[in-house]
């Protein structure tokens, strides 16, 4: 059973809110547990050693220094390989990728915060090492016999000597955004980056679409100000769980953005010329990131994902699950153009503007209708629907 009771702001969250700080730390609550469960699994067999080794070595922190652990563990680059790796995996991956990867990348992060309590030593590597949080993408070489981990060092060993790369941070590969811990990542590990829901897309290759670094943090920057300053809540709530955008190429007539359920914290996104696009959708990615925590606890719907229907925002069918994370997403843009329309921000009397909120209204409430005929909840379900049709009927009148 979900160690959440209640989710009344879950949408669209009010001053002082701390429905998804809940959510968020059960969610860390179940990637502790996962963690545990992974190393069991695998105790046996090819990567048996390097397994027994990390547990003698990290397994003691859930115990001696559990905050450090839960910090590394929250990290999208290290979630991610989690959830890919449990038994239960809706998109599982090769041990032989995700366990080094899993294993290697746990060490570096407590390597850099100097929370592993004794060196570590690991045979299998992954070919590339990366960490938004430290900033660094250490590429391992192909004849690499292991990696050796202490506090504050990294220790590569090689056939001709071993060597210890610089962990000093890399600005250039993980990019700062003024305002925000989140940074625009100029590399991409993520095994389900080629993954795609969308028909008008084909994956998420990293691009930055022959635009200057520069233009890229320009535009998140002016979207992430947009937001504190008409919807501060949402605001807090995007910087406690965006850690990196990745970025997808640039296009003047569409924008293209995705997030995988299995990656919290990490969002792709296109370069478009709009900034009220660009907001769009940082605010719709990070809003499916929120309810992809959610369902690490809790289903929402009991419907089956063979139940398809028509969606507000997509030419094809959807399952209701895709239905309620269009709303979902859509409902905090509706709350942002309101804000801003109703504090005369500029732009907000042009007729373009007005015309985007209908439109936004419009198919939120007709997702909503879909909701509410076909929906079957769970009571936790019941309550975030409850809260999109308060919303709905706010928005519509």
């Amino acid at each position: 059973m979900s160690a959440v009771r209640s989710l009344p702001d879950f949408c669209v969250p009010v001053p002082g809110s701390i429905t998804l700080r809940t959510v968020l730390s059960a969610a860390l609550g179940r990637a502790l547990h996962d963690l545990q469960a992974v190393l069991r699994l695998h105790a046996r067999g090819r990567f048996g050693d390097d397994v027994a080794a990390f547990a003698e070595v990290v397994g003691p922190l859930a115990r001696t220094q559990p905050g450090a652990l839960a910090a590394v563990v929250r990290r999208a680059e290290v979630g991610v390989w989690l959830r890919c790796l449990r038994a239960e995996a809706k998109q599982p991956v090769d041990p032989a990728v995700g366990l080094p990867a899993l294993l290697c990348t746990v060490a570096l992060e407590l390597a850099c915060t100097r929370a592993l309590p004794r060196p570590l030593r690991l045979c299998s590597r992954p070919p590339r090492l990366t960490s938004s949080a430290g900033r660094l993408a250490l590429a391992i070489p192909g004849d690499a016999t292991g990696l050796s981990f202490s506090p504050g060092q990294l220790v590569v060993e090689r056939p001709s000597g071993g060597y210890a790369p610089s962990l000093v941070p890399d600005d250039a590969a993980f990019v700062p955004l003024a305002g925000s811990a989140a940074r625009l990542a100029l590399v991409d590990d993520n095994p389900l980056a080629a993954l795609e829901a969308h028909p008008d897309k084909a994956g998420n290759a990293l691009s930055l679409g022959g635009q200057p670094v520069a233009r890229w943090q320009a535009a998140l920057e002016r979207a992430l100000e947009l937001v504190g300053t008409y919807l501060p809540a949402v605001r807090q709530e995007l910087e406690a769980v965006l850690q990196q955008v990745v970025p997808v190429g640039w296009d003047e007539e569409r924008h293209l953005s995705a997030s995988v359920q299995e990656a919290i914290g990490t969002i792709w996104l296109s370069l478009h010329p709009n900034p009220m696009t660009m907001v769009e959708a940082v605010i719709h990615e990070v809003s499916h990131n929120k309810l992809a925590a959610l369902f690490e606890l809790d289903p929402v719907l009991h419907n089956a994902p063979s139940e398809a229907y028509a969606s507000p925002v997509r030419p094809d069918p959807r399952p209701l699950h895709g239905v309620l994370l269009a709303v979902h997403a859509f409902l905090p843009v509706a709350a942002l153009y309101a804000a801003m329309i109703e504090a005369g921000a500029p732009g907000s009397e042009h007729p373009a503007f007005r015309q985007r909120f209908s439109q936004i209204v419009v198919g939120n409430h007709e997702g909503a209708e879909v909701l509410r005929a076909h929906a079957r909840p769970t009571p936790l379900g019941a309550q975030l629907l409850a809260e999109i049709d308060a919303l709905d009927r706010r928005f519509t009148g």
